[in-house]
């Protein structure tokens, strides 16, 4: 890592020169000295600090800071330091602008067709040969022929060119939006990112963007950090740096060993303070970032925005990212000739931008292309249709000549042919569908915000309608997270609300308030209340409030105790980690002796316990019998008013015996019980609530938690998760292990599977236990359906089971930054019940997109039947290429607007999940799609053959070239974008429900879409006159396309009646891609999306790496797939 280092100087070679000066002037350190120190590790770094600044304060003191009150916090000193070492902010990449936008959507190879067609058709209508032509090529162009109409041929060119650009417009527009959303999230994410700093002697929460060089910031566990930094104190710290340097084993770090702290690392266990002494582009990770740019920049510009236009990569990703790209430049030297070659190969892939696509998505791409395809031979045999029957009745039974004096005119039929062809293929294909899904997720996600729901990944909100089960954890999710002391055992005394203070022993009372306040985070506190008669403010550790709070209870302050013994004072802390599920803090007396306070969870602390504080405060012995005493009387009764138990106890060395501090069973262990206290987290009272509701949905919501047993047991049964008579499990962690490993210790899927369907409280589980269950669930394969899981967690050792999940929430409030880096959404208020509103709304993108399908389809089918047989049997489309295209921009850009932004309703939750392997067109979908075509399909080919004698009016059929609109094809025309109009109100239902107009005035936008394309269509037929083939009705013949329009109702009202059982002939459509049809060059596909964030890693050596890597999530991909 050392010589990557030194290298990024060389990179910078200008800012130095520029702040060499300011060493006297500001500070006494310049940037490359603190960049030069960051690039040491362990003892180096140590004898560097020593020899450059004597210790840690040498350099708090050259920096103008002090390490225990911090900066003094004035804007100027703030802003100075800003300008001499930068700000901690790596610049993001450049978004799209609209051109490149517009640029990519013209690229569609249906616009660039009708493009060419439309050029052609206008370069031949400007180009009129002299007059002699009629004569000679026939009744071909004569009839209706007059001065204006020959002028006019240009027109229909003209306006196809003009549609094309209509829809290129919106779907930029589209596509601008949703980036523009995406950069307004990933900044929401960023600014959510606080840091907590030492400022005046006072602790602040700033943005992580804030921080300055010269901060003292307090690091804890679960901290990702922003900034480079130098410990000054620290307990039992340790760090996860393999973000950085790619070893796994968390790194110990002490002020007197290796006290280095890096950006983007994770904080493991422990807490501490450190100097900031690099932010932004001068931190490790900003280094790599910087010399990432140098290294390829051009590359990297078309790489980064294939990335980030879809996946809403967060920054702490291509952080990760980034590193590793830093370890694949040092390996840079090693490679082989073989290894340059592929690189080249690697290169070429890279370029080919590559966007995150959801199940959904795969689906509806899959089913566009298998109707593109269908409307493409059909397009085709349209077009050979024409022209053999042009030149069959031209050249053979007229028996004419080709003259070339007539080519042009001929040219302009073949021309019409094909342009008719062109949009047959442009109405069959259903364009609409990407963009429909788009529209929804992003309206879904901005929604879902206001429910508090942060969507990190677009996919995950779809996948969360699907969802079939939901591992939650118990604190702060389930329950309000605001901790409160009820039930005390001092003195041998079982109180069941809070003591008076006179009541105890002052000795027992001393013990208890140091023991409480030392032995605690010193950042965890409780402030006044912000309101008048709101509670006071709980700051840090939920459960440490609930103890300091029972001190104040007790009418004694903590904050006295602390300033008496300051942080720096204390000797040893062994702090809180999944494992011990104990802290404790050491403390020299004055007589030379230690004081060890203990705190943990009652079963574990009192084993170790050998005596007891009694009434008096004296010391009597402890036993095991005893121990299993106050288990059944105080501990049992206790859980099973569901609170949480903690132990309080404490140790005394004397002054000649000073235990090895690093033996640590040795030393916590012989304690004295100070007391039993029982923390009771109350159940959020929205909650019980939205389980019913998750269970009426068919989802099974499970627990997960540390807490003991009957705790955990007591909770879930006032949530609702266990209900009394039910057959269901409980179990502890222990027992849960004992039932799923064979006798060598390995997890066996098959005892999974009889353990996992009625588990429904998993108590006293480590992380490890959390994602156990969670891939148990999800690699399951019994039952009917396989299971789609959710998680929830706020914790460091939760990112495995969230990463693993196929939606992982994390808490907003309560969660540490590993936890939300792991995750799929964040839950900003980390209340359950935004988890069942997050359910509705993937429940409901999933019904908008087939909302969308049955109206889109039904369109499809009815448009290109009419073309193909109107073509066919009359030599021309009763539906005009431009008519077509407006038509095809109602049904695909504006429906897809109007039914993908439905409001979510309860019903949604009445139902059963679709599970992962649901059809995208369900038979009653079908059914619609197939009724409402009969419907329209009769009514217009009734129109086209007998219609003018319905309306005595000209027949339009077999009109000559350049020929007037007919009032016959306008009422066609007509009648058809009214029947799409009424029967889009039809689609707004998909499970054949009856009132299709339920609710449909809390959804403003269709209305207005429905409402403004109706008002279109009427300029359209009265005004459009030639460019759009229509002459103006009279209000009579409206009147009848409008009677057939409401008609559409009715029969949709018909189809209702029939009982989709009966249909058992309808097939559904638009499955997802099965396990077995999956082909290798597929599945490289889904790879290289995978390997997606992969991409600027491989270099050289790392290529070996990867490839056991690529096999191994190819295999884990084909089963996910699947």
């Amino acid at each position: 890592m050392g010589d990557m280092a030194n290298s990024s100087i060389e990179f910078h070679p200008k800012p130095q020169q520029q702040r060499e000066a300011p060493h006297a002037g500001g500070f006494g350190c310049t940037l490359a000295e603190l960049r030069t120190l960051m690039e040491l590790r362990g003892a180096e770094a140590l004898q560097k600090i020593q020899e450059a600044y004597g210790d840690v304060s040498g350099l708090c003191r050259r920096l103008k800071t002090s390490p225990t009150e911090g900066l003094a916090d004035s804007t100027n000193d703030l802003e100075k330091r800003r300008q001499i070492y930068g700000q901690n902010f790596i610049p993001p990449k450049q978004p799209k602008t609209f051109l490149q936008l517009v640029w990519e959507a013209l690229q569609d190879v249906t616009l660039i067709i009708l493009e060419v067609a439309a050029i052609v058709s206008l370069g031949l209508s400007f180009y009129a040969p002299p007059g002699e032509e009629s004569e000679a090529c026939g009744n071909v162009s004569g009839g209706a022929e007059d001065e204006g109409e020959a002028e006019a041929g240009w027109i229909e060119g003209a306006a196809i060119l003009l549609s094309v650009i209509c829809v290129v417009l919106v779907t930029a527009f589209n596509d601008w939006s949703k980036e523009k959303q995406f950069r307004g999230l990933q900044s929401r994410i960023e600014q959510e990112q606080k840091f907590t700093v030492i400022r005046n002697g006072q602790l602040l929460q700033v943005p992580v963007a804030a921080l300055v060089v010269g901060d003292i910031a307090q690091v804890k566990y679960g901290d990702l950090l922003p900034a480079d930094g130098v410990l000054i104190q620290g307990n039992d710290l340790k760090i996860d740096e393999s973000s950085l340097t790619g070893e796994s084993d968390h790194v110990r770090k002490s002020a007197d060993k290796d006290p280095m702290l890096l950006s983007g690392t994770h904080v493991m266990e422990g807490s501490g303070r450190m100097v900031v002494t690099a932010v932004g582009v001068n931190s490790q990770t900003g280094i790599i970032f910087t010399l990432l740019g140098a290294g390829g920049e051009e590359e990297e510009k078309k790489d980064k925005k294939g990335k980030q236009q879809d996946g809403a990569m967060d920054s702490s990703q291509t952080r990760a990212k980034k590193q590793d790209g830093a370890v694949a430049m040092e390996m840079q030297p090693l490679k082989s000739a073989e290894g340059g070659e592929m690189e080249e190969r690697e290169k070429k892939k890279a370029n080919v931008p590559k966007k995150e696509k959801s199940v959904l998505q795969g689906k509806l791409t899959k089913l566009a292309v298998q109707i593109g395809k269908a409307g493409l031979v059909m397009s085709a045999i349209t077009v050979i249709i024409l022209v053999l029957y042009f030149v069959i009745e031209t050249f053979v039974v007229d028996g004419r000549m080709w003259l070339a004096e007539c080519t042009p005119v001929y040219v302009q039929y073949f021309v019409k042919f094909f342009i008719i062809g062109v949009t047959v293929l442009v109405v069959a294909v259903p364009e609409g569908l990407p963009l429909a899904v788009t529209i929804s997720l992003a309206y879904s996600v901005k929604k879902m915000m206001k429910d508090n729901n942060l969507v990190r990944h677009l996919d995950a909100c779809e996948t969360m309608g699907n969802a079939t089960a939901i591992c939650s954890d118990k604190t702060g999710t389930l329950t309000t997270n605001r901790m409160t002391v009820v039930q005390s055992y001092l003195g041998d005394t079982h109180y069941k609300e809070i003591p008076a203070p006179s009541a105890l022993t002052p000795k027992i009372l001393d013990l208890l308030v140091h023991a409480i306040s030392i032995n605690s985070a010193y950042t965890t506190k409780i402030l006044p209340p912000e309101k008048e008669g709101a509670l006071p403010r709980q700051v840090g550790n939920k459960t440490e409030c609930a103890l300091l709070g029972f001190v104040l209870d007790l009418k004694r302050d903590f904050q006295p105790v602390r300033e008496q013994i300051p942080e720096d004072k204390l000797y040893k802390v062994y702090t809180f980690n999944s494992v011990r599920k104990s802290m404790s803090t050491v403390i020299r007396m004055p007589d030379g002796g230690f004081r060890l306070f203990s705190k943990g969870a009652s079963e574990i602390l009192l084993k170790k316990c050998t005596n007891i504080l009694n009434s008096n405060g004296e010391l009597r012995s402890f036993r095991p019998r005893d121990r299993d005493d106050m288990v059944k009387k105080i501990i049992e009764p206790m859980a099973c008013d569901g609170l949480r138990t903690i132990c309080i106890a404490y140790r005394d060395f004397s002054a000649g015996q000073e235990p090895d501090w690093d033996n640590e069973n040795e030393v916590v262990g012989d304690l004295t019980c100070i007391a039993v206290v029982g923390i009771e987290d109350p159940v959020r009272p929205e909650v019980p609530e939205a389980i019913r509701k998750c269970q009426r949905a068919g989802i099974t919501v499970r627990m997960v938690t540390g807490d003991n047993i009957n705790t955990a047991r007591a909770i879930a049964a006032k949530c609702g998760i266990i209900q009394p008579g039910e057959d269901f499990l409980c179990l502890e962690g222990k027992e849960f292990n004992r039932r799923i490993r064979n006798e060598k210790g390995e997890i066996e899927q098959e005892r999974l599977d009889k353990v996992w369907p009625k588990l429904r409280v998993l108590a006293r589980s480590s992380p490890t236990d959390k994602h156990t269950l969670v891939k148990g669930i999800i690699d399951s394969t019994t039952g009917e359906q396989r299971q789609v899981v959710a998680v929830t967690g706020d914790g460091t050792n939760d990112g495995p089971a969230l990463k693993k999940a196929d939606v992982g929430f994390a808490m907003g409030i309560a969660g540490t930054d590993v936890a939300k880096e792991a995750s799929d959404i964040i839950l900003t208020d980390d209340n359950f019940t935004s988890i069942v509103k997050a359910v509705m709304w993937g429940r409901n993108v999933y019904d908008s997109i087939s909302k969308f399908l049955q109206f889109q389809l039904t369109v499809n089918v009815v448009a290109v039947i009419v073309a193909f047989t109107g073509a066919c049997i009359t030599q021309d489309s009763p539906l005009k290429a431009v008519q077509m295209l407006w038509v095809n921009l109602i049904m695909d850009t504006f429906a897809s607007l109007a039914l993908a932004t439905e409001p979510p309703t309860e019903s949604l939750l009445l139902r059963k999940p679709y599970g992962r392997d649901k059809p995208l067109i369900s038979r009653t979908m079908m059914k619609n799609i197939l009724g409402h075509a009969v419907y329209q399909l009769t009514i217009i080919f009734t129109l086209l053959f007998v219609g003018e004698l319905f309306f005595d009016i000209d027949s339009g059929r077999n009109a000559p070239l350049h020929s007037p609109p007919s009032e016959h094809y306008t009422i066609i025309f007509n009648t058809f974008v009214m029947m799409q109009l009424f029967n889009e109100i039809n689609a707004r239902k998909i499970h054949g429900e009856r009132n299709v107009f339920d609710g449909i005035f809390s959804n403003p936008i269709f209305c207005t879409i429905v409402l403004g394309t109706f008002g279109i269509q009427i300029v359209i037929v009265q005004f459009g006159g030639k460019p759009f083939s229509c002459s103006p009705l009279s209000t009579e013949q409206w009147l009848w396309c409008l009677f057939v329009g409401v008609g559409e109702l009715v029969w949709g009202q018909v189809i209702a009646t029939i009982p989709t059982s009966q249909l058992k002939c309808l097939k559904e459509a638009g499955h997802g891609p099965g396990k077995d049809e999956m082909t290798d060059e597929e599945l490289a596909e889904g790879e290289e999306e995978i390997d997606h964030a992969e991409r600027e890693l491989r270099r050289g050596q790392i290529l070996w790496f990867r490839g056991l890597n690529r096999i191994q999530t190819q295999v884990c991909w084909g089963g996910k797939k699947g």
